[in-house]
């Protein structure tokens, strides 16, 4: 199955100047990133519940400053991460809280984890008897993330809940002697998916919750929830994380990662070589596998910039060795020349944070772009360096 790529389309990156930017290059637009992020406050200031960012799918700490001024904090996925948020997102308690979940711990680690963190999930009851004593005397509050067993994702790689997952300790093999030794509950079952999906996974967990009787102070129902879509129900949202916060009485957070940055980046690039092979094959300086892999392994077709309904169907692959470096087919006025420049849309979630030098590709620079100024400013461009100093 092919996921469907969520983007509304190109927004005020239509008046981007493509050539204002080296090539390779992720842009992310400041005004839409605030749009996002203001829409994400209002949830919060209505709902009671607290928003934190997801470093794993946007972590651009050059916008560090802009994200913590309207969320509660960061959540992480380890120790690299919890010390990004500790460094650029929420440097005090003013800022909000860093959480952590990882699926299993190193011991060496958690000593600076329970420094860092003001919440640490563990994947299981055996993590949690390891290292919670420890977790605790650092001054973290324990979760356990829970797996509600109701797959409902677009895609089984994509989908915590689909069947053999090791996301979450199955909510039938919890006892109730559990509560006694945690804080919270996590639950993390979506990926890009709307309020209807959420409101199935909370009917699903509310026995658990009645079975706490009071012992839990919080509740944390992950991310994949796209909240900033343009039709994503907001206010039965906010009813619900309402309607949860009074009713169980416990501190309510969301981890959305896409939702933050949907529809705020393009993947600047340039056709490097047109050839033909049963019809026109385009190299760019972009590559699916290095620099878009969620087009590999979901597999979806990211939206170009502008391409028109009808005109000669490219196909546009990468530069590396990898056979199936291939983005996709897409229709063009006209066939590309080598130096036109392309750009495609909704890349600044996931995309940027999965990067890899295979084949000593080089990475796309970063910009950070505000389309209500055009004041545009290149936060980083990578080299050689970068590359050679990965290994040794």
């Amino acid at each position: 199955m092919v996921m469907q790529t969520k983007t509304a389309g190109p927004g005020q990156f239509a008046a981007f100047d493509l050539a204002s930017v080296p090539s390779p290059c992720f842009v992310t637009d400041l005004a839409r990133l605030e749009d996002n992020l203001a829409v994400l406050k209002d949830v919060a200031d209505q709902s009671g519940a607290q928003i934190l960012t997801a470093l794993k799918a946007f972590s651009l700490w050059s916008a560090a400053p802009l994200v913590s001024r309207y969320l509660s904090g960061a959540c992480a996925s380890g120790l690299y991460e919890a010390r990004l948020a500790r460094s650029h997102y929420v440097k005090g308690p003013e800022d909000g809280l860093v959480s952590c979940f990882a699926p299993a711990y190193k011991p060496q680690d958690m000593a600076e984890l329970a420094d860092i963190c003001d919440h640490i999930i563990f994947n299981s009851p055996q993590q949690i008897a390891r290292f919670a004593a420890q977790a605790r005397a650092g001054g973290a509050e324990i979760g356990l993330r829970i797996n509600p067993g109701l797959p409902l994702g677009e895609v089984e790689t994509y989908d915590p809940s689909a069947p053999r997952s090791r996301l979450g300790l199955p909510i039938s093999q919890i006892e109730d002697d559990i509560f006694n030794q945690i804080s919270g509950l996590h639950m993390h079952s979506l990926c890009e998916q709307g309020f209807a999906e959420l409101a199935r996974l909370v009917e699903v967990i509310r026995p658990l919750l009645e079975r706490a009787n009071g012992r839990l102070s919080w509740l944390n129902l992950g991310g994949g929830h796209m909240i900033t879509a343009p039709d994503y129900d907001r206010a039965g949202l906010v009813a619900c994380l309402a309607e949860l916060k009074q009713t169980y009485q416990l501190d309510i957070y969301l981890e959305p990662g896409t939702a933050i940055a949907f529809d705020a980046g393009i993947l600047v690039g340039e056709v490097l070589d047109v050839m033909d092979n049963d019809g026109p094959v385009a190299i760019l300086d972009i590559s699916a596998t290095c620099h878009m892999p969620d087009v590999l392994e979901a597999p979806y077709r990211p939206g170009l910039l502008v391409e028109p309904d009808t005109g000669p169907l490219v196909r546009l692959g990468g530069p590396s060795c990898l056979a199936g470096d291939v983005i996709g087919d897409y229709r063009f006025d006209r066939l590309p020349v080598p130096g036109q420049r392309l750009a495609f849309l909704d890349q600044a979630h996931y995309s940027m944070v999965k990067t890899t030098m295979f084949n000593g590709v080089p990475l796309p620079a970063l910009a950070l772009w505000d389309s209500r100024t055009d004041d545009l400013s290149l936060v980083r461009e990578f080299s050689y360096a970068d590359f050679e100093s990965r290994l040794s």
